[in-house]
C-alpha cells in the first residue's frame, strides 16, 4: 500500500482526530472541535481534507500503512519462515485492536457512517497485506518448510480466516479484552500453520521414501 504524502500539520490533525473520536465519538465531532484540538485553524484543515469523514478515512488509512511498514521488519526477519508468518497474523489483528484502543466503544457507529467509503479502500488494505504475506509463503515453500501450490491464494486465505478478528468484527467486549483475544489469534495462528508446515513434512516424508 502507497503510503499518503504526510507532514506535520496532516498528522496533527489526525493525532487529534484519534483523541477526539475516543472522547466525543465520530458524530459528536465537529470540525471547530478538530481544529480546537489539533491547534490549527478549520481553512488549514480543509488543506488537507475535504470533510470530516475525510478525516476518518484517512486516520484509517494511517493505520494500516504503519501496520503495513510492521509487517514488512517482521517478513524480512531471518527467522523461519513459519514463526514470520505467524507474528505477522498476530500483528495484523492486535495492531489494529490497540490503535483503537480508545475509542472501540464508539467503532459501530463510525463504521454506520464510513462504511461505504470503507468498503472501497478495504481490497486495497488487504491487497497490501496479502503481499508481504505471500512473498513469506514463496520464502518458505522454496525453502521446504511450506507446502504450498500458490502463494498468493494462500495468503489470502491466511487473512480471510483472520479477518474475523479484526475490531470492525468484534462487539466492544470482545475488544476491551486483549488478552483473551491475543489467546484467539495464536490458536488460530497456530492452527493455520500446522496445515501448512504437515503438508510440508509429508511431502518431504514420500520424498524420502520414494528414494
Amino acid at each position: 500500500m502507497a503510503p499518503e504524502t504526510t507532514t506535520p500539520t496532516r498528522d496533527l490533525i489526525l493525532d487529534a482526530a484519534d483523541r477526539l473520536l475516543g472522547r466525543l465519538g465520530f458524530k459528536k465531532t465537529t470540525l471547530d472541535d478538530l481544529a480546537r484540538e489539533s491547534g490549527v485553524g478549520r481553512r488549514t484543515i480543509y488543506l488537507h481534507f475535504a470533510s470530516k469523514e475525510e478525516v476518518a478515512l484517512a486516520s484509517i488509512d494511517r493505520v494500516v500503512e504503519r501496520l503495513c511498514a510492521r509487517l514488512e521488519t517482521l517478513a524480512a526477519s531471518e527467522t523461519p519462515a513459519a514463526e514470520r508468518i505467524r507474528a505477522m497474523l498476530l500483528e495484523r489483528v492486535l495492531y489494529r485492536v490497540d490503535t483503537v484502543r480508545d475509542y472501540f466503544h464508539g467503532l459501530d457507529e463510525l463504521f454506520a457512517v464510513l462504511r461505504p467509503a470503507y468498503m472501497e479502500r478495504r481490497d486495497r488494505y488487504f491487497a497490501s497485506e496479502a503481499e508481504l504475506f505471500a512473498r513469506v509463503l514463496r520464502e518458505g515453500k522454496k525453502s521446504g518448510e511450506f507446502a504450498v501450490r500458490d502463494p498468493a491464494a494462500t495468503a489470502r486465505a491466511l487473512l480471510i480466516a483472520t479477518n474475523s478478528l479484526l475490531p470492525y468484527s468484534l462487539s466492544p467486549r470482545e475488544l476491551g479484552a486483549r488478552a483473551a483475544l491475543k489467546r484467539d489469534v495464536e490458536a488460530l495462528a497456530d492452527c493455520l500453520l500446522v496445515g501448512l508446515v504437515s503438508r510440508a513434512a509429508t511431502k518431504r516424508a514420500k520424498s524420502l521414501s520414494n528414494r
